[in-house]
């Protein structure tokens, strides 16, 4: 059965290709091509599944975060409904958002460390430095 597919994930198979090979070879020329690619989705109107969970002090749903090993606090998105789904957790509420709207928010947000797309595979952390690349700042 084929899940329903926005138009705003369509050609974000891209940013996944390219994770995938940052993955494979780890060099700064895959990193800043990856960064571009995100990029070039962010300009397009592209948009993310963003995981989100209820803010029990204002009654409206903010992005979900997950702490990583050194206690850092990360928001996390997905490529794709197929991401979302990969793993072994299941995000029980998500919305789409617009790729420079997130990012711009967790610029803005001093308690997180960044954004980590794909946190079950095709994975990579944008930590604030490497969100500031990919706006052009």
């Amino acid at each position: 059965m084929n899940q329903p597919k926005d138009e705003g994930l369509a050609g974000n198979e891209k940013i996944e290709q390219a994770i995938t090979a940052l993955q494979q070879d780890a060099t700064q020329e895959q990193l800043a091509h990856t960064l571009t690619v995100i990029r070039r989705r962010m300009k397009e109107q592209g948009r993310l599944v963003a995981a989100v969970e209820p803010d029990i002090s204002s009654g409206q749903m903010q992005p979900r975060v997950v702490r990583t090993a050194d206690g850092s606090a990360w928001w996390y998105a997905f490529t794709s409904f197929e991401e979302q789904a990969a793993g072994p957790e299941q995000v029980q509420s998500a919305f789409l958002v617009d790729i420079g709207r997130l990012l711009d928010t967790a610029l803005t947000a001093p308690q997180i460390s960044g954004v980590i797309l794909n946190p079950w595979r095709r994975t990579i952390q944008l930590d604030k430095t490497l969100i500031h690349i990919i706006k052009g700042e």
